[in-house]
C-alpha cells in the first residue's frame, strides 16, 4: 500500500490549492469521509442559508454532529436517535441494525440539522385523507455513500412526514426560498404526491400559491408533456407545475437510480427548476421563468409548514424513496447550485433504489402471482393476505424470513387467523407475537409448512385470480401449494448462531461459511432452497471446498454449478445432509463462536450438526 499512498498524498496535495465556490475543496468521488464544506455550508456561504435539512443519510453541515433520525422498535415501543460516524460524516447504519435485530422498527422522527428544530414527525390526517400518515418502515431500503451503508426513506402509499404547524424560518407570504431532495428516479409513481417542502401550516388545501414543494414524479398534470417521466415539477397546490401555465415540453424528465431535484421561488414573478443524476454530472435546468399565470401563484402565500411524501392536504397515495433535503432562506444563485450538485455527486451514493432491498424478497406464488397484503401496503391486524400480480414495488409484497420462522412484512406477520390449526382456515396479516400460526417452514417440495397444524399454506382449489384468500390444508405436494420465499431465510445452528458468510453481505468464491449470531437484516444469512437442493445466498451456493468429500473439508461459498458438492438435504434428526459425500454440515468441537468456519463430518447426530432450514 505505500506506492498507493504516496500518489494519493500527491494528488491531494495538488488539490489542495484548487477550490470551488465558497471554499468546498474539490473532493475524490470514492472518498469516505465528509467533505470539508457541506450542502448547508455552501449555502450559508452564499447568503441563502438553511432553515431546514433532513436527511437518514448524512450530516449537511461539516460541523453537525447530532442525530439524524429516531427509531421505534415494533417489538417493544423503545425509541433510538441513530447519529453520525463521526462529525460532519455519515449515518451509523450499523446502529440501527443493532437495535432493530430480531424485530423491525419505523423512522418516526426525521430531525432537522438546522438550529431551528424543523423535525419532521408522523403526519396527520387532512382534508383529502382523514387518515394519519404512517411511519416508513425503517429497513426498506438500503444503499451506499461514501463508501458507507446508509438508509433511505422509503414512501408508500399512506407514509408521510410533516412538521407541527408552520416551520420557523421557513417563507411565508411570498418569501424567496430554495429546496433540493435527492431521491429515487426509479420508484416513483403518478399518485399525489411525492413531495419535499413548504406546505400550509395545517393538512388543508388552501387555495393556489399556499404551497411551494419540489416533487418527482410521473405525474403529468397539465400537458403536454415529453416522456414518460419522471419529472422534477413544482406542487405549488392544485397542480404539478413545469412551466408557466403548468406544461412545460423541454422538462424531459430524469429517471436516474438517484435524482437531485431543484426549486428555487423568489414569491413575487420567477421561478426555477433543475434536475440532475446525483451519482455524476451536473444540473439541467428545466424551467426559470415566470410563475404560475393560472390565478393565485403570483405573488405566492406560502404558509411555512413542512412535508414529506405527501400532498399540503395529505393526498399520500404516491411513492418514492428520500435521502437528503434541505430549505433555505432567500433565492439560491446558480453557484451556489452548482455547487452543492457537485457535493451531492462526491458523496458518491450507489446502490439499487427501485426496490425493497436486504433479507427481504416476494413469496412467488401458483399462477405466477405474489403473496400479498390486501390495502396497498396498509394493511393493519385482520388484513386478508391474498394472490396478487406481482409489482416489484410493493413493500407489502416483500417478506422477510426471520429465525423464529415468521415471515414479516410492513411490520406484522403472516399469520394463521386465531392461531387455529383446522384446514380450511385464513391466513392474515397480525402483530408478532411468535405463536404457533405465524412459524413457517420453506420445504425442499416448496411448500410453506407450518409445524403447529402440520398443514401447508395453500391456494384454494389452485384458483389464481387477483384477490384470492389464503388458507392452511393439507399437504398434498400439488401446484397449489408452491410458495418459493425469494428472500430466502436463516440457517439456524448450534448455540443458537446462524449459518453466515465471511465478509458482511459482500461474500465471493471461495469466502467463508461459518457460525455468527443471528442478524434479521443480513443478506447473506439468508439462504434461499433450489430445487435441486443446493442452498444460495449472494447469488452463491453453499459448496464443499474443491467438491471434496473427506472429513473435515470446509465449506464455502461458490458459484452455482449443480456439483455433488452443492446439494443438501434436511433430514428428520436436524442434520444437513450431503448425499455425494455421504457426511453432515458440522460445527467442529461443537465451537459456537462467532467466525467458526463449518466443515462436512461423519453424521453423528449430536448438537454440533443440528441446522434448521426455516
Amino acid at each position: 500500500m505505500p506506492r498507493l499512498r504516496r500518489t494519493l498524498l500527491s494528488l491531494l496535495s495538488l488539490c489542495a490549492v484548487l477550490v470551488v465556490a465558497f471554499g468546498t475543496l474539490v473532493a475524490l468521488p470514492a472518498a469516505a469521509r465528509a467533505a470539508t464544506s457541506q450542502p448547508c455550508d455552501i449555502y450559508g456561504a452564499a447568503g441563502t442559508p438553511c432553515v431546514a435539512a433532513h436527511s437518514t443519510v448524512r450530516a449537511l453541515f461539516a460541523g453537525y454532529k447530532g442525530p439524524l433520525y429516531q427509531l421505534t422498535r415494533v417489538s417493544d415501543g423503545a425509541t433510538h436517535d441513530i447519529g453520525l460516524l463521526s462529525g460532519g460524516g455519515y449515518a451509523n447504519a450499523g446502529d440501527q441494525d443493532a437495535f432493530c435485530n430480531g424485530t423491525t422498527c419505523t423512522v418516526t422522527k426525521i430531525y432537522d440539522q438546522t438550529s431551528r428544530h424543523n423535525d419532521l414527525l408522523r403526519g396527520p390526517g387532512g382534508t383529502a385523507n382523514t387518515s394519519a400518515d404512517r411511519p416508513a418502515d425503517a429497513g426498506e431500503i438500503a444503499v451506499r455513500a461514501g463508501g458507507h451503508k446508509v438508509y433511505g426513506i422509503w414512501i408508500s402509499p399512506g407514509v408521510g412526514y410533516r412538521t407541527p404547524g408552520a416551520g420557523a424560518g421557513i417563507a411565508v407570504n411570498g418569501q424567496p426560498e430554495g429546496a433540493y431532495m435527492v431521491a429515487s428516479g426509479t420508484h416513483v409513481g403518478s399518485g399525489c404526491c411525492f413531495d419535499y417542502g413548504n406546505a400550509e401550516a395545517a393538512a388543508a388545501d388552501d387555495g393556489n400559491g399556499h404551497m411551494d414543494a419540489v416533487s418527482i414524479a410521473t405525474t403529468c398534470y397539465f400537458s403536454p408533456c415529453t416522456g414518460s417521466g419522471p419529472w422534477v415539477e413544482a406542487d405549488m397546490e392544485n397542480g404539478m407545475f413545469q412551466g408557466a401555465d403548468g406544461s412545460n415540453p423541454a422538462n424531459r424528465g430524469d429517471n436516474s437510480t438517484f435524482v437531485t431535484a431543484m426549486l428555487k421561488n423568489d414569491g413575487q414573478t420567477t421561478y426555477a427548476l433543475k434536475g440532475g443524476d446525483s451519482q455524476s454530472g451536473g444540473l439541467s435546468t428545466w424551467w426559470n421563468g415566470p410563475l404560475p399565470n393560472r390565478g393565485g401563484y403570483i405573488p405566492m402565500h406560502q404558509e411555512g409548514g413542512i412535508i414529506l411524501g405527501t400532498g399540503g392536504d395529505n393526498s399520500n397515495w404516491n411513492m418514492g424513496t428520500f435521502f437528503e433535503g434541505v430549505m433555505t432562506a432567500g433565492y439560491p444563485t446558480d453557484a451556489a447550485e452548482d455547487a452543492v450538485q457537485a457535493n451531492i455527486v462526491a458523496a458518491g451514493y450507489a446502490g439499487e433504489t427501485n426496490v425493497p432491498n436486504g433479507p427481504a424478497g416476494t413469496v412467488a406464488a401458483p399462477g405466477g402471482k405474489c403473496v400479498d397484503v390486501g390495502g396497498d401496503d396498509t394493511g393493519g391486524d385482520y388484513t386478508a393476505v391474498q394472490l396478487w400480480d406481482c409489482q416489484s414495488y410493493a413493500e407489502d409484497q416483500h417478506w422477510t424470513h426471520f429465525a423464529d420462522g415468521s415471515l414479516r412484512t410492513i411490520g406484522r406477520c403472516l399469520d394463521i387467523d386465531g392461531d387455529g390449526t383446522a384446514g380450511g382456515t385464513q391466513v392474515e396479516l397480525w402483530d408478532c407475537n411468535g405463536v404457533g400460526g405465524q412459524k413457517w417452514i420453506q420445504r425442499a417440495d416448496g411448500s410453506l409448512f407450518n409445524p403447529q397444524s402440520g398443514r401447508c399454506l395453500d391456494d384454494p382449489s389452485g384458483d389464481t385470480a387477483n384477490g384470492v384468500r389464503l388458507q392452511i390444508w393439507d399437504c398434498n405436494g400439488s401446484g397449489a401449494q408452491k410458495f418459493a420465499v425469494n428472500g430466502g431465510g436463516p440457517v439456524a445452528g448450534p448455540g443458537g448462531k446462524c449459518v453466515d458468510v465471511g465478509g458482511d453481505d459482500t461474500g465471493g468464491d471461495t469466502t467463508a461459511v461459518q457460525l455468527w449470531d443471528c442478524q434479521s437484516y443480513a443478506v447473506d444469512q439468508h439462504w434461499f432452497q433450489n430445487a435441486n437442493g443446493s442452498l444460495r445466498t449472494l447469488g452463491r451456493c453453499l459448496d464443499i471446498n474443491g467438491d471434496g468429500t473427506a472429513a473435515g473439508t470446509p465449506v464455502e461459498l461458490w458459484d452455482c454449478n449443480g456439483v455433488g458438492g452443492q446439494v443438501w438435504q434436511q433430514r428428520s434428526d436436524g442434520s444437513l445432509y450431503n448425499p455425494q459425500s455421504g457426511r453432515c454440515l458440522d460445527d467442529p468441537g461443537g465451537n459456537t463462536a462467532n467466525g467458526t468456519r463449518l466443515q462436512i463430518w461423519d453424521c453423528n447426530g449430536t448438537g454440533a450438526q443440528k441446522f434448521t432450514l426455516s
